[in-house]
């Protein structure tokens, strides 16, 4: 799996920008597709989105997740590698990292056997 993390800079990208970020997301899962490794993604927005914490004995349930984040989950893809070596190279040609602090995590998906 390949987790998209945005660094919260404040900064609002135009729709311009967004739709030429799209554009390119879309060119580079495709690009996993045509090599028969997409499996399935999706992007994670902030609509009806809540963060339930553990506050001693309550549970707290707030809008969110926003406040003091410093990073947000963008989405994730989950494609199929032989290795980690090569998901990385997958995770190194994301779009998401020509956010300055933007990052994508590669980790294994456990699955029940």
């Amino acid at each position: 799996m390949l987790i998209f993390r945005h660094q919260d800079g404040g900064k609002v990208a135009s729709p311009e920008q967004m739709q030429v970020w799209m554009q390119q997301t879309m060119d580079w899962v495709g690009s996993i597709a045509a090599q028969n490794k997409y499996v399935e993604g999706n992007g994670l927005p902030f609509d009806d989105a809540r963060v339930v914490q553990n506050k001693g004995s309550k549970k707290v349930v707030t809008n969110g997740p926003f406040g003091d984040i410093k990073e947000t989950l963008g989405g994730f893809i989950i494609v199929k590698a032989d290795s980690v070596e090569e998901a990385v190279e997958f995770a190194k040609g994301s779009p998401v990292l020509q956010g300055e602090g933007n990052s994508v995590e590669v980790r294994k998906i456990a699955r029940n056997r």
